[in-house]
């Protein structure tokens, strides 16, 4: 029964995020209005500005990549160096890829991981027109990542993990690809307050990053349980007024907020 719960929500969140990549619409679509940041009308440049990217980072990215899906900016606590191999959970249009590409240099190398076709066939197209060499685009799901052992320094991911089912899965399979010493580098939503029924339950309201959000203290101890050290989870409660955009009227900003998560393989 679980196992086909968790179906049903995998395959909520790809039909979903399909659309976007097709439709070109910029947020998470959390009908009838969106998640994960604004759309009615609103640029997605404009929605990561007010992440906490600057206009050369959504400048600096090929056409289409910045769709406005995130509720953060991973870039800002990654501190990316030249040379370095960096996955990104979630990599939807390729814009973090992207920019950690440019992070990273010629010598370093990106790896975006999306369980969505649309997306990969997105954010390939993408790499190609725009001659990004250093950026690998494969189609995935984050509890079980085609990636190899140990050969991962950073890894990002932008309002994403919320939506696994698994988490905790997620969690194992970012610290089997990560080196020795390698980190997470992450924005995501987390939950604040117990949240009704009719929202946890709503299809609609997960594939719109709210109601698969956990608490704090639940996040920590999957990933003790994983065996990362140097836990760090940040809530930042004035994300809670860009989240009451995503669903207005529904108070879901009394639930969740948007939080960095970081923490390190011993």
């Amino acid at each position: 029964m679980k196992k086909q719960k968790h179906d049903v929500i995998r395959s909520a969140v790809r039909e979903n995020y399909g659309k976007i990549a097709v439709s070109g619409r910029s947020g998470c679509s959390c009908s009838p209005s969106s998640c994960c940041g604004t759309a009615n009308g609103v640029a997605a440049e404009d929605i990561s500005l007010g992440l906490g990217y600057s206009s050369e980072d959504v400048t600096a990215v090929p056409e289409g990549a910045n769709m406005g899906l995130g509720c953060g900016n991973p870039q800002a606590i990654a501190s990316l160096q030249p040379g370095e191999v960096v996955l990104d959970l979630g990599s939807g249009g390729g814009f973090d890829c992207f920019l950690a590409a440019r992070a990273v240099g010629d010598k370093g190398h990106v790896i975006g991981v999306d369980m969505t076709p649309e997306m990969i066939t997105k954010s390939r197209k993408n790499a190609n027109k725009s001659g990004f060499g250093n950026v690998d685009f494969r189609l995935g799901e984050l509890e079980n990542l085609p990636v190899a052992d140990g050969i991962v320094d950073v890894i990002i991911s932008n309002c994403v993990i919320n939506l696994s089912p698994e988490k905790e899965r997620v969690f194992k399979e970012s610290f089997r690809v990560l080196k020795t010493g390698g980190r997470l580098a992450i924005s995501d939503v987390v939950a604040t307050a117990e949240m009704p029924d009719a929202v946890k339950n709503d299809l609609a309201m997960h594939t719109g990053c709210i109601s698969g959000a956990s608490y704090i203290p639940e996040l920590e101890a999957m990933l003790k349980r994983v065996g990362f050290t140097n836990i760090q989870i940040r809530p930042k409660d004035e994300s809670r007024a860009f989240i009451r955009d995503w669903a207005p009227g529904s108070k879901i900003e009394d639930y969740v907020v948007s939080a960095t998560i970081e923490a390190i393989k011993p």
